[in-house]
């Protein structure tokens, strides 16, 4: 306990030290910056306008973000009769008692969420990235979310123009550049890109250990391939060499690939971007496309099953194994493609002036090793935003997003439906400080009452109010 706390001294003193000498970016080449001028930035500039190199460069810089929710969640009881004179509701959520065992009322304030990211200049275009997280709802603890290096010049082989202008080269242990929706979500306790609080109902992000390789044709267009371990973490083992009962996934570990091409541009005020992604893995032990995100859903414990034991006698209050650490999707869908995942997303975003529009159409399918059935299951998602961004360096903005998600559940014979309507209202009162306030609204459709599935006619409604910081 001692030596934690003097690691969480000693990152405090390290932050606040960074506040004086490295609180700006110069010397930071080929940089996405952690505050407001990160945000509508995709991938870092390959432009030739960079800082000049002066040496090693080190930049600390940290996200915090603080949420207080009221959302109210009910479904549709499925009662069996435990008892002749007492019938049990089998399809309790989170925070029902025994006076209410079909609602609840989820309000208060979530676990406070941190990250601390390191950014290093070790030479004339080449920049490496730790992030991590100091403190999330899956994990309290300081942990280490991946590191990458970035290589967009080559000082060491004379700095041939061609790789300059035309080609970068990432590897690490990191997001795959898969789809934009991961330039705009919320990753913890960063918030600043994302105008609302929470992300999508499918949430794609994991990192994984590999290599993405860049091509810029021409200027604004954008052509990337790469290749990971296909796992969240690094793998070693073959896939039935574990001793029982270890043996959890007879699937083979096969490489994942993902690719994506995107073109930018500006006409007069009009901003304009398109892109393309694929991520394909045709076998891996634990693949985290869909449930990679460690941080954990910024609504809490909200459309959550009361796992508490059912007895005759009536219905507990107690919690049970629901805990905020568990239960880290709150108000997402996971469609368990655990073995096997191959996905498409496609992306626009436009903006003239303060206002601006991003949309999404994703498409995915796969499946678990242990499913009887033979063929992939599918899941397809559709979000449309619009946004209004006024005042001075539209720092006030007003926000609507529509979400969409038609999938089938595991061991289920049909899809099923979730729709979310999201409102906010931001306000940037400084360069490093945002504050939102979200009305959410979202319903599940045609998950079937068989097998005391607790989203049966579900649905959650209410506010959430978010303060988050990055620099």
């Amino acid at each position: 306990m001692k030596n934690l706390q003097k690691v969480k001294c000693l990152v405090l003193f390290m932050i606040l030290s960074s506040l004086g000498l490295y609180s700006q970016d110069t010397g930071m080449q080929y940089f996405r910056s952690w505050d407001k001028n990160g945000i509508n930035v995709f991938e870092p500039s390959k432009s030739d306008d960079q800082p000049e190199f002066k040496g090693l460069h080190l930049k600390i810089g940290a996200s915090f973000t603080q949420n207080y929710q009221s959302l109210k969640h009910s479904n549709t009881p499925i009662y069996h009769p435990e008892s002749p004179t007492n019938p049990v509701n089998q399809n309790l959520l989170y925070g029902t008692t025994r006076n209410d065992s079909t609602s609840a009322t989820l309000t208060g304030f979530n676990t406070a969420m941190a990250n601390l990211n390191l950014d290093v200049q070790l030479g004339d275009g080449i920049r490496m990235c730790v992030e991590s997280y100091m403190s999330t709802r899956h994990h309290n603890e300081f942990w280490v979310k991946g590191g990458y290096i970035q290589i967009d010049r080559l000082p060491m082989l004379g700095n041939p123009d061609w790789f300059k202008k035309h080609v970068r080269l990432k590897v690490g242990h990191f997001q795959p550049n898969f789809g934009d929706m991961q330039f705009r979500r919320s990753d913890g306790g960063n918030g600043m890109y994302n105008p609302f609080v929470e992300n999508y109902i499918l949430e794609s992000f994991t990192t994984e250990i590999g290599g993405e390789l860049y091509i810029y044709p021409f200027k604004g267009l954008m052509l990337m391939g790469g290749m990971s371990g296909g796992t969240l973490e690094g793998n070693i083992d073959n896939a039935d060499a574990k001793p029982a009962p270890f043996t959890f996934d007879p699937t083979p570990r096969n490489a994942a690939i993902h690719a994506k091409i995107a073109y930018e541009n500006k006409i007069n005020k009009l901003r304009f971007r398109v892109s393309a992604s694929i991520y394909n893995n045709d076998g891996s032990p634990n693949q985290t496309l869909y449930y990679g995100d460690r941080a954990g859903s910024q609504y809490s414990m909200v459309m959550e099953q009361n796992r508490s034991l059912l007895v005759i006698e009536g219905i507990p209050s107690g919690i049970g194994q629901s805990t905020y650490v568990n239960n880290k999707d709150s108000g997402r869908f996971n469609p368990l493609f655990l073995s096997k995942v191959s996905s498409f997303m496609a992306n626009l975003f436009l903006k003239y002036d303060g206002l601006e529009f991003f949309g999404t159409y994703e498409n995915a399918e796969g499946k678990a090793w242990y499913e009887p059935q033979a063929d992939d299951r599918k899941a397809s998602q559709v979000a449309g935003e619009l946004i209004f961004r006024f005042g001075k360096d539209e720092q006030v903005y007003l926000g609507a997003r529509y979400n969409e998600l038609t999938a089938r559940p595991q061991f289920a014979t049909a899809d099923a439906t979730i729709t979310r309507l999201t409102a906010v209202a931001g306000w940037r009162p400084l360069d490093y400080l945002n504050i939102k306030l979200e009305y959410v609204t979202q319903e599940y459709k045609d998950f079937s009452g068989f097998g005391f599935d607790y989203r049966y006619n579900g649905k959650f409604s209410g506010i959430v109010l978010s303060g988050t910081v990055g620099f």
